[in-house]
């Protein structure tokens, strides 16, 4: 990649770049904070399989921890030896509908409890699904899509990743805190766009200040009575003090995996749904950080380290691992888009995921809060998307008319899927139209991709975009393609391991 095409495209808001190296010190400070904005989902993921498999609590904190563990040595991986781009990867909510089916038909096994049967049957369909990902990863199938992926396609894919999160829980709870929630959301917005100028603390830190700020104050507010456990807003400071010191994490923890190939196949749709996903991540890094569209060579290297670690995270007994939108709505708020930095937060998640009383104090963060973050940080991905649309034309007609209808549909084919209800009752439903259908394969890969907000949209769009006539110009693929790095542009690890043994 060029200097001069990455510095006139960089964001003038990021103050570390891809390439950057902020001091030791502060460094650790950022790579937590990219982490606290995907804890929320990094914990929320874990506690929703254990509750469905009845999963003993003192199992619940090690298989929490797990998730940790799994998390900081993925996103080593990506940033070292994979894209290289500057992504948190951690627990997929598009891998947890099929988990759920998954846990939903699994049987007993003499001798062993309900819980563990269900979970070693799902790290072996996690295992067989992530083979899939990284032979489409390695194989190149997902590059050579970029060639008919113009910005029309990329603008409703980035911005359906945090339009597809408005109605989280942790933001439109029925019993919801908003005090607590808006306080997040007011620190947040004070620090990073009113405050920025004013210090250097506020312009790299504003997450982890306006989070820290409004936990110290709900904490004392549990302490003094005026949150009780049944608050939303309660700390419960306890369990922290209850925690075990060190948990024992190791690979097939929970027993061999099993394979069963109709689970399997019902895994491979969430990881489909997980590639549409981490491709848009892709855009979006890329194009905040103004380092150019991503190559052919990059993504493929991409998706197909997402997919190692998918095999990875079968073998230490989690729920999958993806590229986590939340980490980029992060480098929006801060301007921090430091691999360096993420893989220092990583080595920090690594060695926290077996200290109990990290992961349960990071536990202890309210849900309004974490809604919050959510709020502040979706609506930066969001504008990311949309920013892309400068290089289209949008006097056409039919520019106008993809991005409006792509954009809709993702986001009313999810809300479909969340009204039917589960995989299995959209199988039923499925089966009374056609019994081809109803099939497990044909449904599950259905209901979960219609699920997936920027799956819909994305593909709408490509759809759309590359059948209705346009010129390339108005299509913005001209301008495009001078901002997409060249393939040779992009180093595997081991060119770069072989470029440094010949030196």
């Amino acid at each position: 990649m060029s200097d001069s095409r990455g510095d006139g495209d960089r964001a003038a808001f990021v103050e570390y770049g891809i390439e950057d190296r902020p001091p030791l010190g502060e460094s650790i400070l950022l790579g937590l904070q990219h982490y606290l904005t995907m804890v929320g989902a990094n914990i929320a993921v874990p506690l929703i399989l254990a509750g469905a498999m009845g999963m003993p609590a003192d199992v619940t904190a090690r298989f929490v921890g797990t998730f940790f563990v799994v998390s900081g040595v993925a996103t080593l991986a990506q940033t070292t030896l994979g894209n290289r781009y500057p992504i948190v990867q951690g627990a997929p909510f598009s891998m947890l509908a099929p988990a759920l089916a998954i846990i939903a038909v699994v049987g007993s096994l003499p001798g062993q409890p309900d819980w563990q049967t269900a979970l070693v049957h799902l790290q072996g369909a996690i295992i067989a699904a992530a083979l899939v990902q990284v032979a489409i990863g390695y194989l190149g199938l997902i590059g050579r899509l970029r060639r008919f992926l113009s910005p029309v396609v990329i603008a409703p894919t980035i911005a359906l990743i945090g339009l597809a999160l408005f109605d989280a829980p942790q933001i439109t709870a029925a019993d919801q805190d908003w005090w607590l929630l808006g306080l997040t959301v007011g620190l947040i917005v004070l620090f990073s766009q009113y405050l920025n100028a004013r210090s250097r603390a506020f312009q790299l830190f504003p997450v982890i200040l306006g989070m820290a700020i409004v936990w110290l104050l709900a904490a004392l507010l549990s302490i003094w009575g005026v949150y009780t456990p049944d608050s939303p807003g309660y700390v419960d400071l306890a369990s922290v003090a209850d925690a075990p010191a060190l948990m024992a994490i190791y690979p097939f923890q929970w027993g061999l995996p099993r394979f069963e190939f109709a689970l399997a196949i019902g895994m491979v749709a969430g990881v489909l749904a997980s590639i549409v996903e981490s491709f848009g991540d892709y855009q979006a890094v890329a194009r905040l950080t103004g380092s150019g569209a991503p190559s052919e060579r990059r993504i493929n290297h991409g998706i197909g380290m997402e997919g190692l670690m998918n095999v990875f995270s079968g073998v230490m007994g989690t729920g999958g691992s993806t590229s986590y939108s939340e980490n980029i709505g992060a480098i929006g708020l801060t301007g921090v888009a430091s691999r360096y930095v993420v893989q220092v937060g990583a080595l920090c998640m690594l060695v926290a995921g077996f200290v109990g009383y990290f992961g349960q104090l990071v536990a202890t963060i309210p849900e309004p809060i974490i809604g919050g973050l959510f709020v502040a940080m979706f609506g930066q991905i969001v504008a990311v998307g949309i920013s892309t649309l400068k290089h289209v034309d949008l006097d056409s007609q039919r520019n106008v008319f993809v991005v409006g209808f792509s954009l809709f549909v993702g986001l009313a084919i999810p809300q479909y899927m969340a009204n039917v209800g589960s995989a299995q009752d959209f199988r039923e439903l499925a089966a009374g139209v056609a019994p081809v259908l109803g099939s497990p394969i044909v449904a599950d890969t259905v209901f979960v991709i219609g699920g997936t907000g920027m799956a819909v949209g994305g593909l709408v769009a490509l759809v759309l975009d590359n059948t209705i006539p346009g010129t390339r110009e108005e299509r913005g693929l001209e301008e495009w393609e001078k901002r997409t790095e060249d393939d040779a542009e992009f180093e595997s690890a081991w060119e770069r391991f072989r470029g440094r043994s010949a030196d």
